[in-house]
């Protein structure tokens, strides 16, 4: 019977055991990879076992570690908690307080930080018999140059009454690639942009019926910045694909390209003459160019890559960055275009970092007169106000170090609307959280945070009308917070 049995059944499993292997050998034979890999010279008096296993590994290597962390969880937790944990203090659990629960309901609202030890982390939350949770990194602060003080109290439990949030307003997710970059458009309340990765701009409405209005591809790189004419027609964008593009957003239709030498890495019209682009680099220059007719005006040669940059309102000030964390103050001819730099402020920190942000604003409570915000990819979040009778010059009011980015994440000062209530600065970070900060506070500076996003948030962007803060992350997800309306 078991002779009988082994000769029913094997001539069918043989067949099929024989052309499993011959598809095998086939699929092996045709992956270039484990071909180049099995072609490695074998050295001499070396071990066959430890030469197939290598040539096997090879074939088998892991994929980028950004994509790999990006998916790896353990627990129900990311990669950084897990990195995080393991870094832990060792008085870390003797140092925990009850942690607050994170649930669905809680997003768009203000989270409490947890507890002093929290601010020596600003990751995610890992866990194992105890919920160990993390906040914001301790934060020193300025009131002048050469006084600081560090964060270490416990922060502050109730929430500013001008930044509650009431939830989330929309969601954008058909994006597959990091949002690199989103903006609203120019004193405008509902109409939204972000630039992403893969090279896409997508213009969206968030009025009371948030759609997608028009996707705009043509880069074949990294969008790194755009800006918005005046009148809202008109979007410029820059790109690692060393080209500058203009796009008609009601006609979706890229209306000009300009072709530079290399990665294009910042961008703004001129607040006053919209004829006039500004464009940062990575050959370390500002070009202006003729919106009009897409030929170069002028250039200014500065130390280091030009990573971002702001007009002030008068349109005769520029203000950038560059990769090694000095800031420029640079004057522009409003009718000529003619750029002549002025001055130029060295990084404090003792390695050299991108900035990331480069923000100007009008007014501010702590300076009474224009202030800069700049932003680097080290943590270091700088506060200037600007001279008036010294043209554009720069004064260091207050600094909070933050920690360091592995993204060139980005800052951006609250609404006006607050300066009664202080001076708030909000800013993504690497444990996907949206932190918010009070520069007038020596102590407490991390008001709160809000959550929701499952990666790193990027890019921030408040809206005209103040009501709603837009944030981006490494995923391809952007968030629509709506703010609670105030008395």
């Amino acid at each position: 019977m078991a002779e009988q049995a082994i000769m029913k059944s094997s001539p069918e499993n043989d067949d099929s055991k024989l052309e499993n292997c011959d598809k095998k050998k086939e699929d092996l034979i045709l992956d270039p990879e484990f071909f180049s890999c099995m072609l490695q010279p074998l050295p001499s008096n070396s071990n066959p076992n430890y030469i197939g296993i290598r040539r096997l590994l090879l074939h088998r290597k892991a994929q980028s570690s950004v994509l790999r962390r990006k998916d790896w969880r353990c627990n129900g937790k990311g990669y950084v908690a897990f990195r995080n944990y393991i870094n832990r203090p060792r008085n870390w659990e003797s140092s925990q307080i009850p942690s607050y629960p994170s649930t669905p309901g809680q997003s768009g609202q203000w989270i409490p930080s947890p507890s002093p030890i929290s601010h020596m982390f600003e990751v995610d939350s890992w866990s194992t018999s105890r919920d160990l949770r993390s906040g914001s990194r301790a934060l020193s602060f300025r009131t002048s140059v050469s006084s600081n003080a560090s964060d270490t109290e416990i922060p502050r439990r109730k929430g500013e009454p001008a930044y509650s949030f009431v939830g989330m307003h929309c969601i954008f997710d058909q994006c597959k690639a990091m949002v690199t970059v989103i903006k609203f458009g120019h004193m405008s309340s509902d109409l939204l942009a972000y630039g992403a990765s893969d090279g896409s701009l997508t213009v969206c409405t968030v009025s009371t019926s948030p759609a997608v209005l028009k996707q705009l591809t043509g880069h074949t790189k990294d969008v790194t910045d755009f800006d918005f004419s005046a009148n809202n027609q008109y979007i410029t964008s820059s790109s690692i694909d060393k080209t500058v593009r203009v796009w008609d957003i009601l006609k979706g239709l890229c209306m000009r390209v300009i072709y530079g030498i290399s990665p294009q890495l910042c961008i703004r019209f001129h607040p006053v003459n919209n004829n006039f682009l500004s464009v940062g680099n990575a050959n370390n220059e500002i070009m202006v160019f003729n919106f009009s007719t897409g030929r170069t005006i002028s250039k200014a040669t500065f130390d280091s890559e030009v990573t971002a940059m702001d007009h002030d309102h008068t349109g005769q000030l520029i203000f950038c960055g560059d990769a090694k964390g000095c800031v420029y103050t640079v004057s522009m001819d409003s009718h000529t275009g003619a750029l002549s730099r002025f001055h130029r402020n060295r990084s404090s920190g003792k390695h050299n970092s991108p900035v990331t942000t480069v923000q100007y604003r009008t007014f501010s409570l702590l300076s009474r007169g224009p202030v800069l915000l700049t932003f680097s990819q080290d943590g270091s979040l700088s506060f200037f106000s600007i001279s008036l009778e010294i043209q554009g010059y720069l004064t260091l009011r207050c600094a909070l170090k933050l920690a360091p980015r592995l993204h060139s994440i980005r800052a951006s000062f609250c609404p006006l609307l607050s300066l009664e209530k202080g001076e708030f600065i909000v800013a993504g970070s690497e444990d996907a959280n949206v932190y918010f900060y009070d520069l007038t506070r020596p102590k407490h500076t991390c008001v709160n945070k809000l959550q929701g996003h499952g990666y790193p948030v990027i890019g921030i962007a408040w809206n005209h009308g103040e009501n709603l803060l837009a944030s981006s992350d490494f995923g391809g997800t952007v968030i629509v917070w709506k703010r609670a309306k105030t008395s």
